[in-house]
């Protein structure tokens, strides 16, 4: 009788394809002036070879072995953040620029106000400039040349919302005419505070920077209100988004309650990631329905939404729906037609997911005689320019003095991110690798689920 052997299976390894580095300019030479370093006044600077480990969950691993591994595995460890002993630059030699890209989310003056404290109060360095409407700002036909900043300038600019630099979209694509920009007014330390496409850009610049031979070091604060980088816990003003779309879930809560048959549609951020419609959710527990791009659903047929809406007015009176501005793309594009062009900033342009559920909802109650109203709220603009709450106040100002630590230890192509409440280095390009989204089968939409009740597959 003959034996067969096992199969071996191939081991999985979620730490495949990644890789923490994170790049330097050269051997850090200078004394670092920010705290004493000795004595009882002196501080604990980190060292490169402090790090956190990426994947601490042990589900996160197939079997045991791979979970002890992982924890020697160098492609676990991310980088931290924070003050070094030792600099990559001079600080009398600095000549640093901050830019702002994209769109408007809180917390943008709070972050540009850490680093021009940090810079100057911090190291001593004397010239910071400024950069307006993100990447246009460094084209020569702008408008508008970049402005001098200093702690007078900066120092209630974290009381309002928006950017004291104002900020655009496009423009990021001129590599080289950037890089000219940046050479003519010989700044080596650029600080790009955008999202997704703007860290981009911040790569692409660093990396003409590199084949010039010229020492720039660029370090990225992540901004996208949606929180769709990747490697990051969140992304500074998610928190005050969720709370501000919080208070319109009230809204169209009392809303839907006041009246007959009432349906309150709250619109919120989200092209590809429902982390806001999700959150705003948990926060609220008012909300009967959540719709985001990461989980498709049907209008129409037995599991469709309207039928599902249907019944739940039969049962309660009422229903409050929060979607993400992403999902049933496919739908609007099956009814409208697909628009077929980008934003300046590279993205494609999207119906208005409120507007086609508003309408397809009205006239769906219309066609089966039932009297129903429909109040639509979208807060996004609203969202987009408040100043930011207590904790996203924090973040900024922390994740600000962080990238400023970086920059002076020599760090480059750099993005500044929280992992497990730790402060850490993430590469650029690995944290554009991908959208961050949130997984159908994970915890986060469970919770959703569990506080909606909404059915828990509406695709037909």
């Amino acid at each position: 009788m003959s034996i067969e052997k096992p199969v071996e299976q191939k081991k999985k390894s979620y730490l495949d394809g990644i890789d923490f580095t994170i790049p330097t300019l050269g051997e850090n030479k200078y004394d670092s002036p920010f705290f004493k370093t000795s004595g009882s006044d002196s501080i604990d600077f980190v060292s490169d070879g402090d790090y956190t480990l990426y994947k601490v969950d042990t589900n996160d691993f197939t079997d045991r072995k791979l979970q002890e591994e992982a924890i020697h595995d160098p492609r676990n460890r991310m980088e931290r953040a924070g003050a070094r002993k030792k600099l990559y630059f001079n600080p009398d030699n600095v000549r640093a620029g901050i830019s702002t890209s994209g769109g408007l989310c809180p917390g943008l003056n709070d972050v540009i106000r850490s680093l021009v404290r940090s810079l100057m109060l911090g190291y001593g360095v004397k010239t910071v400039w400024g950069f307006r409407y993100g990447y246009r700002g460094f084209l020569l036909d702008s408008p508008m040349g970049p402005m001098r900043l200093d702690p007078d300038i900066v120092d209630d600019i974290h009381l309002e919302g928006g950017t004291i630099l104002g900020s655009a979209r496009g423009g990021g694509e001129k590599t080289e005419e950037i890089v000219d920009t940046l050479q003519r007014y010989r700044i080596n330390m650029l600080f790009v505070i955008g999202g997704d496409g703007s860290q981009k850009g911040a790569a692409a610049i660093a990396d003409e920077a590199e084949r010039r031979g010229y020492d720039l070091a660029v370090v990225g604060v992540p901004k996208t209100i949606d929180n769709d980088l990747s490697f990051i816990n969140k992304s500074f003003g998610f928190e005050t988004a969720v709370g501000i779309a919080q208070e319109s879930v009230y809204a169209a809560h009392v809303e839907a309650n006041g009246v007959m048959n009432g349906v309150g549609l709250v619109k919120v951020m989200g092209r590809d990631s429902g982390f806001i419609a999700a959150q705003t959710a948990l926060a609220s527990q008012q909300a009967n329905y959540v719709l985001i791009p990461e989980v498709p659903f049907d209008l129409d047929g037995p599991k469709g939404l309207l039928k599902s809406l249907t019944e739940r007015l039969g049962r309660k009176g009422h229903a409050v729906i929060v979607v993400a501005e992403g999902a049933g793309a496919d739908l609007m594009e099956a009814e409208w037609g697909k628009i077929g062009e980008k934003d300046a900033g590279g993205n494609a342009r999207m119906h208005d997911i409120g507007l086609f559920l508003k309408e397809k909802i009205s006239a769906h109650f219309k066609s089966i005689g039932l009297d129903a109203m429909v109040r639509y709220i979208d807060p996004s603009y609203t969202i987009r320019a408040s100043a930011p709450n207590s904790n996203d106040a924090i973040y900024c100002a922390r994740l600000g003095n962080n990238a400023v630590h970086a920059a002076m230890a020599g760090k480059t192509k750099v993005l500044m991110s929280q992992w497990n409440g730790i402060y850490v280095h993430v590469p650029i390009k690995l944290a554009t690798r991908s959208r961050n989204k949130i997984n159908p089968r994970g915890r986060l939409w469970q919770d959703v689920l569990e506080s909606t009740w909404q059915p828990i597959n509406m695709k037909n």
